[in-house]
């Protein structure tokens, strides 16, 4: 490995060990009762503006299973019981079904999972009163949603699959190690959807994860990333949401415009949904309000299952491309930074008709390979035989790929392909710069909350339900 990979390697780990995609300040948790949860469903506004209530007439995403890799999911959570299916850790500080919480951030997790797939709890019983309801009454109360928070997808299960990011890891494990087992134990465990609310300052990736993403797309996985945060560090999208055939998630202000402080911006962005007083689930069966596109992430990756349930058969890049196709234009016409493809819509995705692509809008990490590594994976020579060969595959098996020094000509193109795209990101940078000005002032200032990501109110004792 050359001094500047090594380098490479070192300035992503410590990147994405900085940065979660949305997360917990450590000073603002506190635990409480859930005697306040049905004010807290309440606050899911995200559930009727992205059309996902009406998507429920369709599919509540049975029989998918989504896993979540993230700093572990508090599986005694109320709202999670029955949700998950099983879990691991690959950190080595976790626990072995990754139901742990770890990390600098450790109630990450929990609150990506209940809004992913959180069931809520049965209200609790009133008092009976010494009048008796009317018929009008207990059938309006039969028909009520339960308390607690209701996941985009109720129905789904969550794989649970722990990581310690964010701080040394006392289990000795790096992201670089942690992210690629991650995402093969999730494949071959069943995962039909993987949602990753993390992401790094970074757009590049280290080339040991290119193997685990070309696996997750050989077996038709959608992987469902978050864009990164301005206020956490991500000026720019950030890996792993940049690799290709990933559909990255951007975040969206309560006025459902590009948010300020809880979005990033870049080329990679495919949808954009709700980022900004988010509502979720804590370890230890509390709640809190969060903001950042780790809580927009899971909103996308529950539509994603709610497809997948309705078509058991559509593929991967189909799942995809009727997500984005259906999703609202906003911002510049067409696909821009801010906005990706456009501002989600649940209804449209489970309801309209879509025409059949064949790609992944999003791109393909198995020819991006083929193109950027070139002469780095490595063809075994074939072996003697004298019987009939075997039927080849119809993709290439995922192999990790072999460092080999550059050649003269492979020195001298990346520089020009290099110079060229630095150009093109400053100009997008420049357009994405104007638009956020324009969102920013449309809005009347930015966000209250003065940290992405962080909680601002966990079960408020005087809060007004």
């Amino acid at each position: 490995m050359t001094r500047a990979r090594a380098r490479l390697r070192r300035t992503v780990s410590a990147l994405l060990s900085a940065v979660l995609a949305g997360g917990i300040a450590a000073s603002a948790v506190a635990t409480a009762p859930a005697a306040q949860a049905d004010s807290w469903r309440d606050k899911e506004y995200w559930l009727k503006e992205a059309g996902i209530t009406k998507a429920w007439e369709v599919s509540k995403g049975a029989n998918v299973k989504v896993a979540v890799i993230d700093s572990g999911v508090d599986g005694s959570h109320p709202d999670l019981k029955g949700v998950l299916a099983g879990g691991h850790d690959v950190s080595g500080a976790g626990a072995p079904d990754g139901e742990k919480s770890i990390g600098a951030k450790p109630e990450h997790g929990t609150l990506v999972a209940t809004m992913l797939a959180g069931r809520g709890h049965p209200a609790p019983k009133k008092p009976s009163a010494s009048a008796k309801p009317s018929q009008n009454a207990t059938a309006t109360a039969s028909k009520a949603l339960p308390d607690g928070i209701m996941g985009v997808a109720p129905e789904a299960q969550i794989l649970s699959v722990s990581t310690w990011l964010g701080s040394a890891n006392p289990g000795g494990r790096s992201d670089q190690d942690q992210i690629p087992e991650a995402v093969r134990w999730a494949v071959d465990n069943g995962a039909k959807v993987i949602n990753i609310s993390l992401g790094s300052t970074s757009p590049e990736w280290p080339q040991s994860w290119d193997a685990a993403f070309l696996y997750a797309e050989q077996k038709d996985v959608v992987i469902v990333a978050a864009a990164g945060n301005r206020v956490g560090g991500n000026v720019q999208v950030g890996a792993p949401a940049t690799i290709p055939g990933v559909l990255t998630v951007a975040g969206l202000d309560r006025n459902g415009q590009a948010s300020t402080d809880s979005s990033s911006q870049g080329i990679s962005i495919g949808v954009a949904a709700p980022a900004e007083k988010l509502a979720g689930g804590l370890p230890g069966g509390s709640y809190a309000e969060w903001a950042g596109t780790s809580g927009a992430t899971p909103i996308v990756s529950g539509v994603a299952a709610l497809i997948r349930s309705k078509w058991p058969e559509m593929s991967a890049k189909q799942v995809i491309n009727r997500i984005v196709s259906t999703a609202k234009d906003e911002g510049v016409p067409g696909k821009d930074p801010l906005y990706g493809f456009g501002v989600l819509n649940a209804e449209a995705a489970l309801k309209e008709d879509v025409a059949e692509t064949k790609a992944n809008p999003l791109g393909s990490i198995a020819e991006w390979i083929r193109v950027h590594r070139r002469g780095n994976f490595a063809t075994p020579a074939p072996e003697p035989t004298t019987a009939a060969p075997a039927p080849q595959a119809t993709l290439p098996k995922a192999t990790v790929p072999v460092a080999v020094p550059p050649s003269q000509l492979d020195s001298a193109l990346p520089a020009a392909v290099v110079i060229g795209f630095g150009a093109l990101f400053i100009a997008i940078i420049a357009a994405g710069a104007v638009q956020l000005r324009r969102a920013y002032r449309a809005s009347g200032g930015g966000v209250d909350e003065p940290e992405t990501g962080a909680v601002t109110k966990v079960d408020p004792a005087d809060r007004p339900s």
